[in-house]
């Protein structure tokens, strides 16, 4: 495994429409399991393929991130959200604009279809976090990011916290 190189705003890559999944290689394996490390050595919850240069749609994601969770890593191929409701609005950040967050209204509840690592079938419902996650990392297949979204103006962090 490797850490892959986070693209960042500005990268023509991160504006772009992905193309489908069409099989599972060893290579895309591979890459999957280097975006696991890269994600979490960068302390982030989602990365998408386009955030390390490949336009490819698929993202893995570990969005529980309550103390006392267990990790859940998931891998989403081809997500689809097939259904969306309610509304929750909170703050968002993104591996790609590190050192700043944002506000963002998303749907409370949704349901995705994806492949999953085997390439099987799968469609999921999420709430709230994961929710949110799953909508910020399915726009970046789409080329779009998260301050596209922002209610008011992006806001400075340290990205070390």
């Amino acid at each position: 495994m490797a850490i892959r190189e986070i693209r960042v705003d500005g990268d023509p890559c991160l504006r772009k429409e992905c193309k489908p999944v069409t099989e599972l290689t060893d290579r895309l394996k591979e890459t999957i399991d280097d975006m696991f490390e890269t994600m979490y050595d960068a302390s982030g919850v989602g990365l998408a393929a386009p955030q390390i240069g490949i336009l490819k749609q698929f993202f893995v994601a570990d969005c529980n991130v309550e103390e006392d969770d267990e990790p859940m890593p998931m891998v989403f191929i081809n997500p689809e959200i097939v259904f969306a409701e309610g509304e929750q609005t909170g703050t968002e950040g993104c591996l790609s604009l590190p050192g700043y967050q944002g506000v963002v209204t998303r749907a409370e509840h949704i349901r995705v279809r994806f492949f999953d690592i085997n390439m099987e079938e799968q469609e999921m419902e999420a709430h709230g976090f994961w929710a949110r996650c799953i909508q910020h990392e399915t726009d970046h297949l789409h080329g779009i990011l998260y301050k596209d979204k922002v209610e008011g103006e992006l806001e400075e962090v340290d990205p070390e916290e």
